[in-house]
C-alpha cells in the first residue's frame, strides 16, 4: 500500500486525511522534518510514497492528480510531493537536504511539501505537474486564506471536471460530439464498478470480432448487425481510453493493447465483410487487402513523418504557417480533422454502408476515402517537410532505420555501398525506395504468373533498400522510405496472389499482410515507448522487407499457383506465430516492470 506523510499543524476539521485514505494511502502524521525524514526512510520500498502539507485544501481529483498518476516516477502540486519507487532515492536526497538545514519545523509557514519540490527542482529532477485548470490545490497560510479556498472549492464541481478531463482535449468530430457526450458516462459506471480499462479494451475487441462475424454471414440482417456491433465498439474504443484518464489507470500493457487491439479490429472486420461477400457469389478479398494495405501505409507515413521530426525545433515553413492560420477559423479545424478520415469518422462509414449497401460499395468507399485522405496528408507533410529548415537528430534517423524493417540483405549490401551513397543527392533515399518498389510492384502486375521477370525486379528491389538506407536517414523527405518499402511489400503480395488466379490465394496473402503488418506496428509502439525496435534476431528470422519481398517472388517463379497459394498460408502462419510470441513476451515483461509508455497516435487516424 502507498504511504502517505502529512506534514504541518493538524487543521481542525481537515478532510485530508481520510481523502488521502479514499485514494489508497496508508497516512501517518509527523511532527516536523526530522520525523517526516524517518517516516520516509521507514515506508516500504517498493511502493509509491508522499509528503502532503496537513493544511492543504484543495478538490479530491486534484490529489488524484497529483499523488496517484502511474505514468511519472516524480510528481507535485501545491502542498503535496510524490515519488514511485524509481524515484525514491531522488525524494529521499531532498527531504535529507531540508532536514539538514533545520528549516522544517511544525510551526514553519512555509509547506515542507514545497521545499522539497524546490529541492527536487534544483537537483535537475523531472517533476510533473499536472494541469489542474478550475480545480483548487493550495496550502493557507491564515484562516482567512483558508475559508478562500474553501470557497473556490464548492465554486467548482469536482466531478464535472473530472468527466471533463476524462475526454481526449483533441479528436475527431464523430468521437467528440457524437460519442464521448455519453461514453464519458459509461467510463464512469466502469470506474465505479472496478472495472479495469484492460477489460473495457477486451470487450470493445470481442464485440468487433462478433461483428466480424456476423458480416461472415452474408445475410442482410448480418451486415445491419455487424454495423451496428461495429459501433457498438468504437464506443467501447473511447470508454476504455476515458475509463484510464478518469481513475489513472494507465499501464504499458494497456496501452499497447489499446493500440494494437484497435488495428486488430478493423482488419478482421475486413475479412468478415470479403467472407460475406464470398457467400453472396462476390469477391472482393483483393479490395479488403487493398483497403487494409492502404490503412497501414498511411498509418507508417503518420509514425514516419512524427518520428523524422521528433527532435526537430519549431516549424517556421510557409506551409506550417498557413496550417497554423487555418487552425485559427473554427469551421475549418472540424472540416481538416475529417477530411482525414479518423477511426470515428472512417467506422462510421464502414458501419453505415455495410447495414445500407453491399460490402464491394463499402470497399470502394473506403479505398477512395483513404486514398484521398493519404494524398492530403502527405502531400501537406511533404511541402513542410521541403520548407522547413531543421536538422534531423540521430534519434531521429536511428527511428526511421527502424521503422525501415531492412533485413540481413540490405544490411549487408548497404554496408558496401555507404561510401558511394554519401555522394549521392539528398533526396536520393526516398527517390530509389520508390523507384525500387515501384518497379517490382509493376513488374508481377505486368507480366504472367509464374514468369522470371518479378524474381528479377525483387533483386533489383534488394539493391535499391540498400542504397536508401546506405547513409543515415537524415534528409528532408528520408521519412518517406519506410512508408515506400511497406507498400512495395504489401502490394507485391497482393498482385502476385491476385494474378494467380486460384481460390484462396488472396485470403491467404491477407493472413501473410495482415502477420507482417502486426510486426510494423509492433515496431512502432516499442519506438514510441521508448524502448528501442524489436530485436535483431526477430527481424533477420523473419527476413525483413527486402528478404521477404524477394522470397515470395521466388516462390511466385517456382511454384504452381495452388502450391503459391500454400506456401503463402504457411508463411503467414509462421511469421505470425514468431511476431506475436515475441511481442507478447516483450509487453507482459514490460508491463510487470511497470514501463510507462502510453501510445497516442498524434493525428486521430
Amino acid at each position: 500500500m502507498p504511504t502517505a506523510i502529512l506534514t504541518g499543524q493538524p487543521v481542525p476539521g481537515s478532510s485530508i486525511e481520510s481523502e488521502l485514505r479514499s485514494l489508497g494511502f496508508d497516512v501517518h502524521l509527523a511532527s516536523g522534518a526530522a520525523d517526516t525524514e524517518t517516516l520516509l526512510a521507514r515506508a516500504p520500498g517498493e511502493e509509491r510514497v508522499a509528503v502532503v502539507d496537513a493544511r492543504f485544501v484543495g478538490h479530491p481529483h486534484a490529489l488524484r492528480l497529483g499523488l496517484t498518476d502511474p505514468r511519472f516516477p516524480l510528481a507535485a502540486i501545491p502542498g503535496a510531493v510524490t515519488a514511485q519507487p524509481a524515484a525514491r532515492q531522488a525524494l529521499t536526497r531532498a527531504m535529507a537536504r531540508e532536514n539538514s538545514a533545520g528549516g522544517g519545523t511544525v510551526l514553519a509557514v512555509e509547506s515542507l511539501a514545497d521545499r522539497i519540490t524546490a529541492a527536487l527542482d534544483a537537483d535537475g529532477a523531472d517533476v510533473h505537474r499536472p494541469e489542474l485548470g478550475s480545480l483548487v490545490a493550495a496550502v493557507p497560510a491564515d484562516p482567512q486564506a483558508r475559508n478562500e479556498a474553501r470557497q473556490a472549492v464548492a465554486a467548482v464541481d469536482d466531478e464535472a471536471v473530472r468527466l471533463k478531463s476524462a475526454v481526449k482535449a483533441r479528436d475527431g468530430f464523430v468521437t467528440t460530439f457524437l460519442i464521448s457526450p455519453y461514453s464519458r458516462y459509461i467510463a464512469r459506471w466502469c470506474a465505479r464498478r472496478g472495472l479495469t480499462p484492460n477489460q473495457v479494451t477486451t470487450a470493445s475487441l470481442i464485440t468487433a470480432l462478433i461483428a466480424a462475424g456476423c458480416a461472415a454471414t452474408g445475410t442482410r440482417a448480418g451486415f445491419v448487425a455487424a454495423g451496428v456491433l461495429l459501433i457498438a465498439s468504437f464506443v467501447l474504443d473511447c470508454t476504455d481510453g476515458q475509463l484510464a484518464r478518469y481513475s489513472l489507470q494507465y499501464s504499458t500493457l494497456g496501452a499497447w493493447l489499446d493500440a494494437t487491439f484497435d488495428r486488430a479490429k478493423e482488419y478482421a472486420y475486413y475479412a468478415g465483410l470479403a467472407l460475406g461477400a464470398a457467400r453472396g457469389g462476390d469477391d472482393v478479398w483483393a479490395l479488403a487487402l487493398g483497403a487494409m494495405v492502404l490503412q497501414t501505409c498511411r498509418h507508417v507515413v503518420d509514425f514516419s513523418f512524427n518520428e523524422a521530426n521528433h527532435d526537430a525545433s519549431a516549424n517556421t515553413s510557409p506551409t506550417a504557417a498557413l496550417s497554423d492560420k487555418l487552425d485559427s477559423v473554427g469551421w475549418t479545424v472540424w472540416v481538416r480533422r475529417m477530411i482525414v478520415l479518423p477511426i470515428g469518422e472512417r467506422w462510421a462509414m464502414i458501419a453505415v454502408l455495410t447495414a445500407l449497401t453491399t460490402p464491394r460499395i463499402t470497399f470502394y468507399a473506403l479505398l477512395i476515402g483513404c486514398a484521398f485522405s493519404a494524398t492530403y496528408t502527405t502531400a501537406g507533410r511533404v511541402l513542410r517537410s521541403l520548407t522547413r529548415k531543421a536538422v534531423r537528430t540521430d534519434r531521429a534517423a536511428k527511428a526511421l532505420a527502424d521503422l525501415a524493417d531492412s533485413g540481413p540483405l540490405a544490411e549487408a549490401t548497404a554496408r558496401g555501398l555507404g561510401t558511394a551513397a554519401r555522394r549521392l543527392p539528398g533526396f536520393t533515399a526516398p527517390a530509389v525506395a520508390l523507384l525500387g518498389g515501384a518497379a517490382v510492384v509493376a513488374t508481377a502486375a505486368l507480366t504472367d504468373f509464374g514468369g522470371p521477370w518479378p524474381l528479377v525486379a525483387a533483386i533489383v528491389y534488394v539493391l535499391t533498400s540498400a542504397l536508401a538506407v546506405a547513409r543515415p536517414l537524415k534528409g528532408a523527405l528520408d521519412w518517406l522510405v519506410p512508408p515506400f518499402f511497406r507498400a512495395a511489400e504489401y502490394l507485391t503480395v497482393l498482385v502476385l496472389a491476385a494474378k494467380a488466379d486460384v481460390n484462396g490465394a488472396l485470403p491467404a496473402a491477407f493472413g501473410l499482410v495482415a502477420a507482417v503488418a502486426y510486426h510494423h506496428y509492433d515496431t512502432v509502439y516499442r519506438i514510441r515507448g521508448d524502448a528501442g525496435a524489436p530485436p535483431q534476431w526477430l527481424v533477420r528470422t523473419i527476413g525483413g522487407h527486402e528478404g521477404r519481398t524477394l522470397v515470395i517472388c521466388v516462390l511466385a517463379v517456382l511454384l504452381t499457383a495452388t502450391q503459391f497459394k500454400v506456401a503463402l498460408t504457411v508463411l503467414a502462419v509462421a511469421v505470425a506465430l514468431v511476431v506475436l510470441v515475441e511481442s507478447i513476451r516483450f509487453w507482459v515483461a514490460a508491463h510487470k516492470v511497470g514501463a510507462p509508455a502510453v501510445h497516442d497516435e498524434g493525428e486521430p487516424a
